[in-house]
This record gives C-alpha cells, sequence and structure tokens, in this order.
C-alpha cells in the first residue's frame, strides 16, 4: 500500500488534536457498554458472530452496505470527519507519513476516536475500522519501536522471535487506537534489484512459510483472539506474485519491477508465489489478504495478454476464496483499481464504471480508495442498479467484513482509551527489537577471527551509516520513503550502540575516513543504502522527488562511489578491517573483499544499534544466516537458491558462527539428553574451539544424534548448524569441492521445509571435504 502525497501535503491538512476531555466519547446504543442491553440481535453480543452478522447484514440498505466496502485516507475526511458518516464508510487508513498533528500516540488515539464517533453516529452504528502499515513496528508513530525489516528477520531463522515481535507491534498499534495492520508481506523476493526485497523474508517459499508466526504475532494463535486489547487483525500481502515479477515489465510511474508482471507457469505459481497465502489461510487463519499491483502472464497461452491481479477473478474468487477456502475479507491495494485497463480508455488511471464492477466483481471486498471514497461508492451504486454488480457479490463482502469487525469486538468495544500510550517504543520492546538486531547480523566472512572485537579495543569507524538511525531503519518508518537522519526516530545508532556496549573501547569516528588512523586496532566501516521504498527503490527506477539528497541517489547493487572510497581508504590504512553493510538488499563488493577481514550484512536493523554492537563486541554471538543469496556479479541477478549454474559470493543460508558448537548442543540438549546426543557431546567428538570433528565416526554419531532428537524442535536445527559449521569451515579453508554453494543452500532449503533428514546429508557431503 502507497501514499500518492508528500508528507507536507497532509501536514496541511492535518487534524487538531482533540482535548483529553474529548477522549471521553458518549456511547451510542449498540455500542459499548450499551452493546447487549438493545433489542436487536445484531447488538448482543452473547449471541454468535453468523447470526449477528445475518442479522445487521438483513437491516442494511444498499447504499450502507457500499459505505462498508469503502475505505478513505484519513487526510480526505480529517478537515471534514463527517463525510465518514455521510458516506456509511466501514474503513480509514493513514497511508505512509499520513499522520495527526502533532504525531504523538495520543493524539492518534485522539483522531482515531473522532472518526469513529461520526462512524457510530449512523443509523446503525456500525463501527469503523482504522488500519495502517505497521511493517516493521509501528513506523508511523513517532516515538514507536521500529524493529528489523523482514529480510533481516528472516536472517535471524527465529520464528518464535519473529511472532514476538510482531506481537509487541500489535501492542503499539492497539495502543495508539488501530486494529489492522496492512502486514506482513509475504511475497517471496526473486530478484535483489526490486525496491521492496526488505519486505520479503526470503527468496525461499519455505523460510517464507516458517516467518508466518507473523500472522500470529497480530492476531493471535486463534481467530477468537482477535477481541483482545493486545491484537489486531493481521493482513497478508501482496497476493500473489510481487516479488517474482520480470524486471523491465512494469507500466507504473518508470518503476522498473515493482507492480510489474509475473510471467510464469501455474505449477511454479503455485510453488513459490501461491504457497505462502495457502499456509497463512490454512495454518494461522489470517482475516485479510491485500491483492498485488502486478499482473500474470501465464506461459501455457503465450506471453504478452497479463492480467491484473486486482481484476483476476480466477485466482482471487476461484483459487484464494474457494479453493483455499480463504473466510476473511480481501482489501485492495491504494488506489489499486485505477490500473485496472478500460477497454474504453486503457491508458486512464482514472476510476470508471469498468474498473469498479471488474474489481467488485473479481473478488475484492473492501476498497481503498483514499481520496475518491464517495466517486467509487456513486459508481458502485450506480452499476449495482444497472445490474451488472449482483447483490449477491455486495452481500458476500459486507458479511465478510462484518464478521471480522464482530471478531475484533469493535461493537463492543469501539473506542480507544489513553490508558496504554506508554506501551509505544516502551523499554521491554526496545529490548526485543535489540536481540531482534543481534539476531539477524550475518557473518559472511571472518579472516583472522577478527570478530568479536575486544571490549578494549582502540576502534576506528567510519562510514556514513555508523552514525545515521533513519538510514539503519529504513523505508515506512515516518514516512512512506523513510526518513535519513542521524535523529530522526528515537534509538541508538550503530556507533551509538558500539560506545554503549563497550564503554572501554577508544572509539574514533570519521564519517569520510579523513581521520589519523594511527593507533587503531581495527578499522569498522559501515556503509549501504539509504531509505526507499515502494517504485522509487527500483534499481533504474525514478528518484523520489521529496527525499534528501542521499535518498535521491540512485539506486543500485552495488555500493555507492562514496562508500567505495571510504572502504578503500579505511581498509588501507587500518591492518584488520571490518565492513558492515546496511542495507535493504545484498550488495555486489567482490573486488574489495580482499582487503575486508570481517563482513557482515546488517540489513537494515531498525531503531535499536546496540543491538548490532553487541554482537560485534561478543555480548551475544552472531548467528544469523542470510535468507537471500549473495550475489558474485550484477550480471548474475537473479539467482536464488535452486537456479542452474549457482555460483554466488555466499549462497542462501550462509552465516558464520562466534559461538561454540558443544556449548550451542547442549544448551538445545537441556538437563536430560537422549542417549544419542550424550554419545555425541562425548569430549572426543570436539575440538578445542568447540566445533564437531568431521571424521566418518563423528558425522554417524550426529546423524544417530539427528534421527534420535525425539520431539525437541531445537535439537535438529542446533545439530545442523554444527555440521553447517563444519561445511563452511571446509569452504573458507579452501577444501569444498565444486558445487558447494549450491549444495549449502540445497540444505537450507531442506531444512526451512522440514526435510531434516535430507538438509544433514547434503551439509555432511561438503563437511565430509
Amino acid at each position: 500500500m502507497r501514499p500518492r502525497e508528500p508528507l507536507i501535503r497532509h501536514a496541511r491538512r492535518g487534524l487538531a488534536v482533540l482535548s483529553a476531555a474529548a477522549l471521553v466519547v458518549p456511547l451510542f446504543p449498540g455500542t459499548g457498554a450499551a452493546a447487549g442491553r438493545g433489542t436487536l440481535p445484531y447488538e448482543n453480543p452473547r449471541l454468535s458472530v453468523d447470526r449477528r452478522v445475518a442479522d445487521l447484514l438483513g437491516r442494511m440498505t444498499p447504499a450502507e452496505k457500499i459505505g462498508q466496502m469503502t475505505q478513505a485516507e484519513r487526510s480526505a475526511v480529517a478537515s471534514d470527519p463527517t463525510l465518514i458518516g455521510r458516506w456509511n464508510l466501514g474503513s480509514v487508513l493513514s497511508g505512509g507519513g499520513s499522520t495527526p498533528t502533532p504525531n504523538t500516540p495520543a493524539a492518534w488515539v485522539a483522531m482515531v476516536n473522532q472518526f469513529q464517533q461520526q462512524a457510530l453516529s449512523t443509523r446503525l452504528h456500525i463501527p469503523l475500522i482504522y488500519g495502517i502499515d505497521a511493517v516493521h513496528g509501528h513506523g508511523n508513530v513517532a516515538g514507536a519501536t521500529i524493529f528489523p525489516h523482514n529480510v533481516g528477520l528472516g536472517s535471524a531463522r527465529d520464528p518464535a522471535l519473529t511472532e514476538q515481535v510482531y506481537h509487541d507491534t500489535a501492542v503499539e498499534m492497539r495502543a495508539t487506537g488501530i486494529p489492522w495492520d496492512f502486514a506482513p508481506c509475504v511475497c517471496v523476493s526473486r530478484d535483489e534489484r526490486w525496491g521492496r526485497t526488505y519486505e520479503s523474508f526470503s527468496e525461499d517459499p519455505a523460510l517464507v512459510i516458517r516467518m508466518e508466526t507473523s500472522v500470529d504475532g497480530l492476531q493471535g494463535p486463534d481467530r477468537r483472539d482477535l477481541g483482545r486489547p493486545d491484537r489486531v487483525l493481521a493482513t497478508v500481502k501482496h497476493y500473489a506474485g510481487d516479488g517474482d515479477t520480470e524486471y523491465g515489465t512494469s507500466t507504473t510511474d518508470s518503476y522498473k519491477i515493482d507492480q510489474g508482471v509475473t510471467v510464469t507457469n501455474p505449477a511454479d505459481f503455485a510453488r513459490i508465489d501461491l504457497s505462502p497465502y495457502v499456509a497463512a489461510v490454512r495454518g494461522h487463519r489470517v482475516g485479510s489478504v491485500m491483492p498485488s499491483y502486478s499482473s500474470v502472464d501465464w506461459t501455457e497461452d503465450g506471453v504478452g495478454n497479463p492480467i491484473k491481479m486486482h481484476a483476476n477473478g480466477q485466482l482471487i474468487n476461484g483459487v484464494l476464496k474457494r479453493a483455499i477456502g480463504f473466510d476473511g475479507f480481501v482489501i485492495t491495494d491504494y488506489n489499486a483499481i485505477h490500473q485496472i485497463p478500460d477497454p474504453s480508455n486503457p491508458t486512464s488511471g482514472d476510476l470508471t464504471p469498468y474498473k469498479v464492477r471488474v474489481g467488485v466483481n473479481a473478488g475484492s471486498d473492501m476498497f481503498m480508495e483514499p481520496n475518491t471514497a464517495g466517486q467509487f461508492e456513486s459508481l458502485l451504486s450506480a452499476e449495482v442498479g444497472a445490474g451488472r454488480v449482483g447483490m449477491a457479490r455486495i452481500n458476500d463482502a459486507v458479511r465478510r467484513i462484518l464478521r471480522i469487525k464482530f471478531q475484533l469486538g469493535l461493537f463492543e468495544h469501539p473506542y480507544a482509551s489513553t490508558a496504554n500510550v506508554g506501551q509505544v517504543g516502551s523499554a521491554s520492546h526496545r529490548a526485543l527489537a535489540r536481540q531482534a538486531a543481534a539476531e539477524s547480523q550475518v557473518l559472511l566472512k571472518n579472516q583472522g577471527h577478527v570478530l568479536p572485537l575486544r571490549a578494549n579495543a582502540h576502534v576506528y569507524v567510519a562510514g556514513r551509516n555508523a552514525d545515521n538511525i533513519g538510514n539503519q531503519a529504513g523505508g515506512w518508518t515516518l514516512q512512506w520513503q523513510g526518513v535519513s537522519g542521524s535523529h530522526v526516530i528515537p534509538g541508538t545508532t550503530i556507533l551509538d550502540g558500539m560506545r554503549q556496549v563497550a564503554p572501554a573501547a577508544r572509539v574514533t569516528y570519521s564519517a569520510d575516513g579523513t581521520a589519523p588512523t594511527a593507533g587503531s586496532d581495527v578499522g569498522v566501516v559501515v556503509v549501504g543504502e539509504t531509505p526507499y521504498a515502494e517504485g522509487y527503490g527500483d534499481v533504474g527506477g525514478p528518484a523520489w522527488p521529496y527525499g534528501s539528497p542521499e535518498q535521491q541517489e540512485p539506486k543500485s547493487l552495488t555500493l555507492q562511489p562514496g562508500d567505495r572510497a571510504v572502504v578503500d581508504r579505511v581498509c588501507k590504512a587500518v591492518a584488520k578491517c571490518v565492513v558492515l553493510v546496511v542495507s535493504g538488499r545484498p550488495q555486489v563488493l567482490t573486488d574489495q573483499l580482499g582487503e575486508i577481514d570481517g563482513l557482515v550484512a546488517s540489513w537494515l536493523p531498525g531503531s535499536e544499534g546496540t543491538g548490532v554492537a553487541d554482537v560485534l563486541f561478543g555480548r551475544r554471538p552472531f548467528t544469523g544466516r542470510l535468507s537471500m543469496t549473495w550475489p558474485r556479479t550484477t550480471a548474475q541477478v537473479p539467482i536464488n537458491v535452486g537456479d542452474p549454474n549457482y555460483q554466488p559470493l555466499y549462497p542462501y543460508g550462509w552465516g558464520l558462527r562466534t559461538d561454540r558448537g558443544r556449548d550451542r548442543l547442549a544448551a538445545a540438549a537441556g538437563a536430560r539428553p537422549t542417549a544419542a546426543v550424550r554419545a555425541l557431546l562425548a569430549a572426543g567428538n570436539w575440538r578445542s574451539d568447540g566445533s564437531l570433528r568431521t571424521d566418518a565416526r563423528t558425522l554417524g554419531t550426529a546423524e544417530r544424534a539427528l534421527s534420535g532428537s525425539g520431539r525437541s524442535a531445537a535439537l535438529p536445527d542446533a545439530i545442523l548448524s554444527l555440521v553447517r559449521d563444519a561445511a563452511q569451515a571446509q569452504v573458507v579453508a579452501g577444501h569444498a569441492k565444486a558445487g558447494w554453494a549450491a549444495t549449502l543452500a540445497d540444505a537450507d532449503h531442506a531444512q526451512a521445509s522440514g526435510a531434516t533428514s535430507r538438509a544433514f546429508t547434503l551439509l555432511r557431503r561438503v563437511a565430509a571435504g
């Protein structure tokens, strides 16, 4: 979902903050304390949701039903909130950077409550549902905790951590009065040139599916949890194929790959693009789904006739709702049906009757019409009156929307309170963000064990991303495209974190690396990308016209010239050199690798740079593994696990560790290890540094321990990690056989898919040399 206006325009239309007294809002019949005391069945919370929906639906006029299907942007109603009631709006949203003034948690509560009061003033008092893009924390809200973007969470390989990250996000959302998140993105990113790569957990659908604990973090493990005050409605997006579009196929705003065409066949589409949605619906009962701006072009009938996803009734009605069994509601993306080609005027971006009826009949239930809500309602009403959209389709859409509203408890508790605003950016949430940042760091190279750094080392820190919290947070932070700068959000930069985590270290900082380096033990150069989001983040795409000069630099899969210069300058001057790449996707730096001793993929770690410092100084070990293949050259892109002739610089799943393997296994085994695990823990199987020996007998013992790990969830991962360590050590030593990269990547895919025995076999093949 994306806004069409820069933040300044939203600010000019900003809503004046309500006084504290205005937060005490009157109750309307059928809401709040009055719920259950009315005479109408839909007002009675003791009745089943289905019965309440049926009763309410039967009382609604066509205009009221169409209103429920309509969502406007806050900027369109802020100056005249009575439009909400006049249009019978079912929902209001905030686009990226669309906030109340001032941007405080209490002001968000006041704004949402004022909008809700207008919705409840209508004849049937149906509450609205407010939605927002909280894609890595509640990023639109000043002071919120900003977590690593999904690409980093995928590299952490910790489903429980991901669930907790999204749960803390839900808590902060509810504290500001918002019960609906347009997240998580479960796209499978297959081309690093895509500007939304960082919103994807992985290039591997198997890993994306493992990270769908994010849905549980938002909604709870059961749809019945939606009514709890710490849960929100989740939206999996963008259905389906948006990460798999071909470069150069976009026709939107000079984009290159975003909103392009997925050229595929049904089998590959089901395996790569569709499978995460099957898991989200059947395994996690997600409540809403957002279609993609992109199109699908089936190769079976010849390439050249793509169908926009928002017009694709086969995939929305037929596959999502009927075949997969999705019983929530479908919300369109921002102005998305405007992109459906109208045969009478194929190049027009205006809303037309054709676009409205095609979008509704294809299966979308609620329509995100930021500034054209009234026009949409008028057009849909005319289409219904003319018989081109049937009432059965309208009733199905409204039934789905009302069902979720009842499950969220909005009819009983429509208003938010300021009682929990202290949860926004709380210490516990920031501690979790720090942990997530640490776990997401991937150690790609560690020559001479340069990492972790000594706590009292003399460290020369350089690079533009060392002290820039906006760059390390990335897009969808305060504004749609993000904001570059050192103090734009609360938190710690990576430089701040290094000084906090290692107070005994001597830290010299020079952004451009020109300060004297004499006496430095090690150089740490923090480089990478500046913030961007969809479209404007495409490699070769347009520059964001409202961004800072740094944000307007051409997007690339290689480091910017200034970053390359700093790496060269510091790594040639200091005996030991570590480079951290803060970015939303891999950056090709193969030609500089020889001068780099330690290389870290830091991704976009969020607001807590202390988490990055924790692993640099050994307060936490490096444990992350690449969720995306790291290319050797830009000519290899797109490159993904399973490709033929797979020879990247670092394969999918690569990640060196800095903890002791035997200690890791002992911790996973617990106080009562099985006999097979006790045999593996025997001293003779381990080297002095705590790593596993790779002789045939020891690896056989490890395989028996894997098969005898019982019901433990942690043990198989721990055992596989030991063999992966051994395999990567063979690669680093130059002893691995040809084809090792593909074998390691295939092993990680097998592990993500639950095929632990196959993963072991593949890892053993490389580890044995």
